[in-house]
């Protein structure tokens, strides 16, 4: 596994506490912050467009893809906890048996099954790759403040309808989970274009 990977560990159907699990999530999203401020932050904008080896997404298609998930999700999450401040926020949090099923199908570590990406999630090939790169850091803060803003919160009660089919709805804590593995998922896959495109140059 390269170094700079991070260990997703999904809660399935076990009952946690809610600071236990808000606490992991925050530290997966400053590791995906931090990774995009060390490095693809620093790269040209020629390595970040350039397709991986295997003629996969280019650093920046990976980001760009990520995005388009925070245009959607980001949103709802920001309206469903504003909305839902008068709730009695519960102590633990546990996963529906759909949640931890998203959530372990996209899951780096579980999922191992390659996804074709939804339609309005396709990244185009030629990108502002600066954008993308700056976009991704600013969506990544953002979460940051929307998992501080959760621990007032209830995540089993709030429900956000997922991209795919909007009249199914999951908890708050499940979304949370789901949208950082999905960028665990392929962040990692930019990590491996980054450190082939390096190997290739010695």
């Amino acid at each position: 596994m390269h170094p700079n990977f991070v260990t997703i560990k999904i809660t399935t159907m076990e009952t946690l506490p809610k600071e236990q699990l808000l606490n992991s999530l925050e530290h997966l999203v400053d590791g995906h912050l931090q990774q995009a401020i060390q490095h693809f932050q620093n790269m040209t904008a020629r390595d970040l467009l350039q397709p991986a080896p295997d003629g996969g997404w280019s650093i920046a298609q990976c980001l760009d893809h990520l995005n388009s998930y925070g245009h959607y999700y980001l949103p709802k999450i920001q309206q469903g906890i504003a909305k839902n401040v008068h709730l009695t926020p519960k102590d633990t949090f546990k996963s529906s048996w759909l949640g931890a099923y998203f959530i372990k199908m996209m899951d780096p570590e579980t999922g191992k099954k390659k996804y074709k990406a939804f339609k309005g999630h396709i990244p185009a090939p030629n990108l502002d790759a600066y954008a993308v790169v700056a976009e991704f850091i600013q969506q990544q803060e953002n979460l940051l403040i929307f998992l501080k803003e959760a621990r007032s919160a209830d995540l089993n009660a709030i429900r956000i309808p997922i991209s795919i089919a909007r009249f199914i709805t999951l908890k708050l804590g499940d979304v949370f989970q789901f949208i950082i593995a999905h960028d665990e998922r392929h962040i990692r896959q930019a990590m491996r274009n980054m450190a082939e495109k390096t190997s290739a140059r010695f």
